[in-house]
Formats: structure tokens, C-alpha cells, sequence
């Protein structure tokens, strides 16, 4: 029995039972491993606390991928070249029909940078034509002189293309030959509409920095179809100055007073007057005005744009170039009643602007009218065709 109880097998079935303790347990306490309290703090999440963390942390992350989306394709989000989708294939032959014998015809330029950008261009010949001598053109025509040259360059805002809008422009062109009707001068109104680059026909992608030159580039081309029409009815070079009206339509307002406030006018021409359709101040306060809660971030993403379209900023340098050249360019701000874009806000900001910087303002509202329909309404094309016709009205006086 002493022998069993001694036996290996006996032993380690006692040791596991913690009966009789082990070798190791019997050396001194001398040859144990020193112990050290552990440094390292486990964080458990119970289950119940478990949701919330992960559904706050995906809320998190999508806000930050939204962000970061809304930086990185800005140009896209602010000026939506391709839409609606058909906006590329548009024609001016699609919409002839509806333009009341107004005949627009599709032109070419290049940017400085080389872009290949479209225009459409009209002429409508207004007043009551006086008979002038001028020598006879080569197929026995008389070319016919006129008593002022002015040129309207319209701006559109984003989406869509320039066709669509022909309609709309030809209805306040033909209004404005039933005002100016009988009136003893004789005036021609050259309207070139811009398209941008990535609109309609013309090559590129649309940036704040690359829409500057195509501005520009229309500019030039207004300069040189002048001196043509000039050369063509062999008028004297000392003959006045051509009257240049920037009329832009939301973005294209600030696209307008970019233009006015940075480029100075070529030679024998002069800015007249600005028409800004819908405008608003800038881009900073559009994401304010569209992100208005304190608690989103997008609002606060402002530092990262790449696009300002300052016209709060650009309407000082237009009273500062007007100074200079002795000339004081009238601002005309039409704004939609029912706008659900553009608060009224931003409208009067800049009409405040405009007295505090000096220049000669007028504002009107169109009645129900939204933010993209202001020239689908009699009022409006009728207010733009009035403030023209008092622009070539004075400048005819003067």
C-alpha cells in the first residue's frame, strides 16, 4: 500500500488533486520570478454601449468623406456642366422657331490658353435709321452706318447650355425694338452669349480661373468685330466708343463683375452697365446660406474653395476702375421674388455696396419668380428691355 501510494502515477494524480505539492512549489522563494503590477489598462465596451460607439464613429466618417467629396469635386457641385444630360448635343436650329425672327449664328474664339470656346451671336438693328452717303459695297449694297454700337455679353448661370436660353433673350431683344421704336437714332445691339468651357460646344472644364479667360477672350472678339463692323461702312476712326452692357445670370453675375473689376476695356470700348440676374455675394455666403446649422461642418469648409465669385469684393474695384477712367458704369440688380436659391438678403447686401462704393444703382424684384425662371416672365424680360433701352437713351443724349 505504501508503495502504491508512493508510486508516479499516485503522485501526479495528488498533485492534481492539489493533495501533495509540486517540486516547484517546495524551492525557495528566492528562485521565484519577481512580479511587477501590470502597466497596460483593458477597456471593455459592454454590449449595450457597443451601438452607439460604432453608429457615432460611421456618422463621423461620412461626414468626413462628404466633406472631404465636397472639396475635391467643387467645380462640378458649383457649376454642373453636363447637365441635363442632352446639354452637349443642344442646337440654335432647335430653337429658331421660337425666337421671333431673331437670327443667332454660332462663332468660335480661343482663350488665352488656348481653349476652344462657342458664342452665339445676334444683331438687331433698333431706332429709326436716319439715311447716311456712303460708298457702294462691291454687289452695289449700301452699307448702312449706325449712330452707336453697344454690345450686350451675357454670362449664364450653371447647368443647361446657351440654346435653351435663346428664346427667352430673343423675346427681351424684340421687346426692345418695340420701345425703341420711333425714337430718332439709329443703333445696333450686338448680344454675344458666352459659353464656358465645358458648356455646350466649347472644350475644357469649368473653373473660376479658366472661366476669367474666356471672359476675357470675349472681350477681345468684341474689340475686333467692332473694328470690322467700323472697317466695313468706312466710318472715321475717331468715331465714339462702342457701349458694352455684362449681364450674367447667377454664376455669371459674378462671372460679369470678375470681368469688370479685373479686365480693363480695350481701346474704343466702354462698360456702360452691368445687369446681375439672381445674384448673390459669393460663394463663401451661399454655403452659409445653404448649410445654415452651426452644428454641420460644410459651412465651415470655405477656406478650401477654389471658387469665390466675390462680387461684394469686385463691385470696390469697379468704383475704383470707374474713377480712374471718368466713366461711372450703371448696376442694375434683378432678383426673383420667390427666389428659393438666393435669400432677397444677398441681393440687398449688394445694392448697399453698390451706393457705398459710389455707383448708380437700380433693383427691382419680379413677382413670383423663382430663382431660374426670372426671364421665362413678361416682367422680367421687360424690366431688362426697359433698363437697356434707358442705358442707349442716355448714352444717345449725352
Amino acid at each position: 500500500m505504501f508503495l502504491l501510494c508512493r508510486s508516479p502515477i499516485a503522485l501526479s494524480i495528488r498533485r492534481l488533486r492539489g493533495i501533495v505539492p509540486s517540486p516547484a512549489s517546495t524551492l525557495p522563494c528566492i528562485l521565484k520570478s519577481p512580479t511587477f503590477p501590470c502597466s497596460r489598462r483593458c477597456f471593455h465596451v459592454e454590449g449595450i454601449a457597443l451601438a452607439p460607439v460604432v453608429f457615432g464613429g460611421l456618422f463621423v466618417a461620412l461626414w468626413t468623406w462628404k466633406c472631404m467629396m465636397m472639396v475635391v469635386f467643387q467645380n462640378k457641385i458649383i457649376y454642373m456642366p453636363g447637365l441635363p444630360p442632352n446639354a452637349r448635343w443642344e442646337r440654335i436650329d432647335d430653337y429658331k422657331s421660337r425666337c421671333g425672327g431673331v437670327v443667332w449664328r454660332e462663332e468660335r474664339i480661343r482663350a488665352a490658353d488656348g481653349t476652344d470656346l462657342a458664342l452665339c451671336v445676334a444683331d438687331v438693328d433698333i431706332g429709326q435709321p436716319r439715311r447716311r452717303r456712303h460708298e457702294t459695297g462691291p454687289l452695289g449694297e449700301v452699307p448702312q452706318s449706325t449712330d452707336a454700337s453697344f454690345y450686350v455679353l451675357y454670362f449664364q448661370g450653371n447647368a443647361s447650355s446657351i440654346p435653351p436660353r435663346l428664346p427667352d433673350l430673343s423675346s427681351a431683344l424684340c421687346m426692345l425694338k418695340r420701345q425703341m421704336h420711333g425714337v430718332p437714332t439709329d443703333v445696333r445691339v450686338t448680344v454675344a452669349c458666352l459659353s464656358y468651357r465645358g458648356y455646350w460646344t466649347s472644350r475644357g472644364r469649368p473653373t473660376e480661373k479658366g472661366i476669367r479667360l474666356d471672359a476675357a477672350a470675349i472681350l477681345k472678339w468684341v474689340a475686333q468685330h467692332y473694328d470690322e463692323s467700323r472697317a466695313a461702312v468706312s466710318q472715321s476712326p475717331n468715331c465714339q466708343s462702342a457701349q458694352v452692357i455684362l449681364w450674367g445670370q447667377s454664376i455669371g453675375s459674378g462671372v460679369a463683375t470678375n470681368l469688370a473689376a479685373e479686365q480693363s476695356m480695350p481701346e474704343r470700348l466702354h462698360l456702360n452697365s452691368l445687369i446681375l440676374e439672381t445674384p448673390f455675394t459669393s460663394i463663401r455666403a451661399m454655403l452659409q446660406v445653404l448649410y445654415p446649422q452651426k452644428w454641420l461642418p460644410y459651412q465651415y469648409l470655405w477656406p478650401f474653395l477654389r471658387n469665390q465669385l466675390d462680387s461684394w469684393k469686385n463691385l470696390e474695384n469697379i468704383a475704383d476702375n470707374s474713377g480712374a477712367e471718368k466713366s461711372d458704369p450703371h448696376i442694375f440688380i434683378l432678383e426673383a421674388a420667390k427666389d428659393e436659391l438666393v435669400p432677397a438678403e444677398l441681393s440687398q447686401k449688394l445694392y448697399d455696396r453698390s451706393i457705398e462704393v459710389g455707383l448708380t444703382v437700380n433693383r427691382k424684384a419680379v413677382s413670383g419668380a423663382f430663382h431660374n425662371d426670372v426671364m421665362f416672365r413678361p416682367e422680367g424680360r421687360k424690366a431688362v428691355s426697359g433698363f437697356i433701352a434707358q442705358r442707349i437713351a442716355a448714352h444717345s443724349s449725352s
